[in-house]
């Protein structure tokens, strides 16, 4: 006996299916064997259909726990539209019915953690709860299927009064409400689970890893990746696209090439989402070098890799570059999505290609079957503006299909200021302070036109505006990485340790530009100060502040690389140009726009960004 039942556990259960089906009284342990194998195949619903077709032969079929348990796990794998079909008797509720005729309910633990499961997947989270009320004990088991199930629907506060219940948890309780709160964007709460916990396993790693990424709290994560690498944490592929994300987004190319060596050295395979992480975070580092060598290295892309390339190209303003890509990628028949032609339309706004811009435009929708979003009419209307055709940007913003953002606004009023437009870029400022009133860039912007137009009452307008409305201007970041720690300045910042040496080379700094022939560009100051304190303002700007640390901390001639989180102002790109100059330095910045290599007293941005 014991033989040939071990041979019916190794058939394979279609095998086993076949010859229950032709017999007349079909053994009850064969049944729940072939079901099992069916699950274990990942095929629920070949599980169902085998106890459909022997319950008229077989009515006790499900009169044991085992074989009821296992039904229950197959109802829950399938779908309930498909689990329709199947007719009465394999829902999750004539299942109940089952188990409470039995005795199984009350009784048998795997039998109350499959019913409270296949309730929860078929979307009835309420009869869930009350199964699981209604366990007279309750395991670790069916308390994470009861967690998991309000997750799933996001309801945390409900998982997280389960989870305060529980006397005792294990690292699936504390990994769920980590996931929990991580997919609901409450990435404090997150950490606090987080905290909370004795042990960790790699799932909990990269769910915290995932919520600090997702919340763009990129500082944190980096943070979390050296505390990981401390604790002797081997990192799964979904916390390295997570730490590459982080790295991208605060300029960290130290530990985003750490993570990448680690991957080398470690003989990890980089996959298509792997790949493209690195991809994305060299460009938005500034190593533009070392993302293309990550794509050509790649046997296989996606649509997402070749977006992420072409992006990055065009941000750099490797505008030829993007648009030759772009044809390679159309020639290997990739479909563009509308992700790709962001870059391609950017590509073509750094290089003034007007023609170019509205011949890719028009064939998204026409060619490609992208319909253009927001996005891409705000490329349209910086391309256009940004070229001359301020009329036709004005006019494409009537022809929208839709109502323009304040992203659209302010790019048409960003054009104002290259060709001195007061009459639009009034109107464009009307519908910016309904749209997004406490941006402070607007004023300025507008100020500045108002001072190349010496319309000085307008620029007092604009001072009266900031203090009247009390609009706070939003302070100027600039990042800087230096032994693998990320150090941030914002204007007139003295918090840094090194604060006072910082001072001292910014003080020689500026005195070299001035002797290189610099100006202070004094009227983009708004505050009513006198010039001496608009030159001091200037000087201390958060982009000066962190290139007087690179100066301070980096090897002469070495390249320095700054992020920063608004539009880069004309006094520190003129400033910058001369640094370039007199340090003899490679200076690539990247601003709210796009990234600027300064070289030798130019940019690449040939001063049009």
């Amino acid at each position: 006996m014991r033989a040939r039942r071990g041979a019916a556990a190794a058939a394979r259960p279609e095998h086993l299916a076949a010859r229950l089906v032709k017999s007349a009284s079909p053994d009850a342990l064969l049944v729940t064997t072939a079901m099992r194998g069916y699950l274990r195949a990942c095929l629920p619903l070949q599980a169902l259909l085998l106890v459909r077709s022997l319950l008229p032969r077989a009515p006790r079929l499900l009169g044991n726990s085992f074989s009821l348990s296992i039904a229950l796990q197959a109802t829950a794998a399938v779908s309930g539209s498909v689990l329709s079909t199947l007719g009465r008797g394999l829902g999750a509720a004539s299942l109940h019915a089952c188990a409470l005729k039995s005795g199984f309910a009350a009784a048998d633990l795997f039998v109350r953690t499959a019913l409270v499961e296949a309730y929860a997947k078929a979307g009835r989270a309420d009869l869930a709860r009350a199964a699981f009320d209604e366990a007279p004990r309750r395991d670790v088991f069916l308390t994470n299927v009861m967690l998991a199930a309000y997750v799933a629907r996001g309801e945390v506060a409900e998982a997280r009064k389960v989870f305060d219940g529980m006397r005792d948890r294990d690292l699936v309780s504390w990994n769920t409400m980590i996931h929990g709160y991580a997919v609901k964007g409450e990435v404090s709460m997150a950490r606090e689970i987080f905290d909370g916990m004795e042990d960790r396993d790699d799932f909990s790693w990269s769910s915290m890893m995932s919520a600090y990424a997702k919340g763009r709290r990129s500082k944190e994560a980096l943070e979390l990746w050296q505390e990981m690498r401390a604790a002797y944490v081997s990192p799964d592929r979904i916390t390295m696209v997570s730490v590459l994300s982080a790295c991208g987004d605060m300029g960290a190319l130290a530990v985003g090439a750490e993570v990448h060596q680690f991957v080398e050295s470690n003989g990890i395979e980089v996959d298509v989402k792997l790949g493209t992480a690195l991809i994305d975070m060299y460009a938005k580092c500034g190593d533009i070098e070392n993302s293309l060598r990550v794509f050509h290295s790649m046997p296989a892309k996606d649509v997402l890799t070749w977006s992420s390339m072409i992006i990055g190209l065009a941000n750099h303003g490797l505008g030829h570059d993007a648009l030759s890509l772009f044809s390679r990628m159309i020639s290997q028949g990739l479909q563009p999505n509308d992700i790709t032609f962001i870059g391609v339309l950017i590509a073509c706004t750094h290089l003034g290609l007007v023609s170019d811009g509205k011949k890719y435009f028009s064939s998204m929708s026409v060619v490609h079957g992208v319909a253009p979003k927001v996005e891409h009419f705000g490329c349209m209307v910086n391309l256009l503006g940004r070229s001359g055709h301020i009329e036709e940007a004005r006019q494409l913003i009537r022809d929208m299909p839709f109502e323009p953002d304040a992203v659209i606004w302010r790019a048409l009023l960003g054009a104002c200021r290259i060709y001195k437009n007061v009459e639009v870029a009034e109107e464009a400022m009307a519908k910016l302070r309904v749209l997004d009133p406490h941006a402070d860039g607007h004023y300025v912007l507008l100020s500045n036109i108002y001072a190349q137009a010496n319309s000085w009452e307008g620029v007092a307008e604009m001072r009266t505006m900031l203090r009247r409305e009390n609009i706070q201007r939003i302070p100027g970041r600039s990042s800087i990485e230096w032994q693998n720690t990320i150090h941030e300045f914002v204007s007139g910042d003295r918090s840094h340790p090194r604060s006072k040496e910082i001072y001292e080379i910014l003080e020689e700094m500026m005195d070299r530009l001035r002797q290189a022939g610099y100006k202070p560009m004094t009227g983009l100051v708004l505050q009513d100060i006198d010039e001496q304190s608009k030159e001091r303002a200037l000087a201390e700007h958060s982009e000066k502040l962190a290139i007087a640390f690179g100066l301070l901390t980096t090897p002469a001639r070495s390249t320095l690389r700054i992020t920063k989180n608004l539009r880069a102002c004309e006094d520190c790109h003129s400033a910058i140009k001369l640094i370039s100059l007199v340090y003899d330095r490679k200076l690539i910045i990247r601003d709210r726009n796009r990234f600027h290599h300064f070289s030798e007293g130019q940019c690449s941005c040939k001063d049009y960004w």
